[in-house]
């Protein structure tokens, strides 16, 4: 750790590069009245703002679309209550503690404003690039004048020339009393990313701190007046980010390195190889948690360094193939998800050739059993949970069907299913084994990511969703028949001949 006098001077050097970044750029003789013209357009256009006044922190890059949607949201709602729920490496502090509040400031919308750290020597740290930018900044000093006043980061606090307190904290540490030198109470209050990966693990300190914040630090507020705002992305499914967005009346926006749609969020800087390698580089549960905010925590059963990824043999060259479906009654985002999975047998291996874990309509379903069988051999077994065989389903089918000209082969699948739990982990061995793979043409399919999700969540009494493991089962048990069947020689109903019959 560094020491004071250590951070200082890289503080100071900051400051340097700061002035060399910044040079006055306002017209040579400009008049006042133009002079405040021209300021006013910036400060009307966060997007300006941000170009004008802090070329060095993109660097050139600009803000992308949701950078200026939060900055509008923040400005427009003067008591908003937000999470802003980023990506990494998408300048969540950059904007939320730095520039997004000096905007405010020279619009006199904010009197005391707190910076909230995981510990009181990271808010410093963040504080410090504030008071850096109000008094090295050349194009701030030219345009507002140098705000300096007395106090200073490495004290935790300072009051600008103009009477407006900035406090850094850490969580936890008491904020009882604070105010501005004019006895305003903190009326901008950015908690940034306080989460880390030993609290996310102790469901006590997590509830410890979300009563923290909500008693003692909102309640610093007067009477919940002004801004109050978490950013931070999801590291973990119980961590405060994750409940504080269960709170009532948060305004939440989720950014994702990638939309559902595969498109990049900030176009301006990253190419969809840059995080496509990135993701590759760190492997699927890092890059869920550090560019997707979706934390799996890896369960009791399957582990992440058992999934194996290879080349996947074509349809023809497989040994059999099982087709099954575990199906839920309703659609929607609120139901369970449908999983499909196309199970192939080649000599030892089994290859998970493709899946679909969603939450959508049974006709949906129905349309991409539909689209696979039709490119499968005619040998595929086709099999669904028994339970789900029932006429409003079979319907769908079979009007899906007569449309294509063609009637699935589909069976149900009637064995009586010990505990859930306990056939999916039975199932674990072949993957300790390597014995089963997954197609790697299909890795980036949201489908197949949404299968991985669940399975390295599994554990007993667990709540997530369980689709993909459970269909995973099904086709896992039927593979197994057929082998047993075909393999060894054995027909269901049918007997061997002693060769000392009569």
């Amino acid at each position: 750790m560094k020491t004071q006098k250590e951070l200082l001077g890289i503080w100071e050097a900051y400051c340097r590069e700061l002035q060399k970044a910044t040079p006055d750029m306002s017209p040579h003789n400009e008049e006042d009245q133009d002079k405040r013209k021209r300021i006013a357009k910036l400060i009307a256009d966060y997007d300006k703002f941000v170009d004008y006044y802090f070329p060095n922190v993109h660097r050139g890059t600009p803000s992308a679309p949701f950078h200026l949607k939060a900055a509008k949201r923040i400005f427009q709602m003067k008591n908003i209550r937000g999470v802003f729920e980023w990506a990494r490496g998408h300048a969540k502090s950059s904007h939320m503690s730095l520039m997004i509040p000096i905007w405010l400031m020279m619009q006199e919308e904010i009197k005391t404003l707190v910076l909230v750290g995981k510990s009181q020597d990271d808010a410093k740290r963040m504080l410090a690039k504030v008071q850096a930018n109000l008094e090295s900044n050349g194009r701030i000093i030219a345009d507002f004048g140098k705000q300096v006043g007395f106090g200073s980061w490495t004290e935790g606090e300072f009051t600008t020339s103009s009477g407006i307190k900035f406090i850094a904290m850490g969580r936890g540490q008491s904020p009882r009393g604070l105010s501005s030198e004019d006895s305003f109470r903190p009326d901008y209050i950015i908690i940034d990313d306080i989460d880390d990966d030993e609290l996310v693990n102790s469901p006590k300190r997590v509830s410890k701190l979300l009563d923290w914040i909500k008693e003692a630090l909102f309640g610093s507020m007067d009477m919940g007046r002004g801004r109050f705002i978490l950013v931070g992305n999801r590291i973990h499914k119980n961590s405060v980010l994750a409940n504080v967005v269960k709170m009532p009346d948060i305004y939440h926006t989720k950014i994702n390195a990638l939309d559902k749609n595969g498109e990049v969020a900030w176009q301006a800087k990253y190419s969809k190889k840059e995080i496509e390698e990135a993701c590759k580089f760190i492997g699927y549960r890092a890059s869920q948690k550090e560019y997707f905010n979706n934390p799996i925590v890896e369960g009791t059963v399957f582990r992440n360094e058992w999934i194996s990824w290879n080349k996947c043999p074509t349809a023809k060259q497989m040994d059999y193939i099982v087709v099954y479906t575990d199906p839920s009654f309703k659609g929607g985002a609120n139901s369970d998800y449908k999983a499909v999975v196309t199970l192939g047998k080649k000599g030892t291996k089994l290859y998970v050739m493709d899946c679909f874990v969603r939450q959508c309509s049974v006709s949906a379903m129905i349309s991409y059993l539909y689209d696979v069988a039709e490119t499968l051999p005619e040998t595929t077994q086709y099999l669904m949970e028994a339970n789900f065989t029932q006429d409003a389903i079979l319907d769908e089918f079979i009007t899906e069907g007569d449309e294509r000209g063609w009637q699935m082969p589909i069976s149900g699948d009637y064995r009586k299913k010990p505990d859930k739990f306990m056939r999916i982990e039975a199932i674990s061995p072949i993957f300790e084994r390597a014995l089963i793979v997954f197609n790697e043409a299909k890795q980036k399919s949201p489908d197949f990511e949404k299968a991985l999700e669940q399975l390295l969540s599994i554990e007993k009494g667990s709540s997530v969703a369980d689709d993909f493991p459970d269909a995973l089962e099904g086709a896992v048990f039927v593979m197994n028949q057929m082998r047993t069947e075909k393999e060894v020689g054995m027909r269901i109903g049918e007997r061997k001949k002693s060769k000392y019959a009569y």
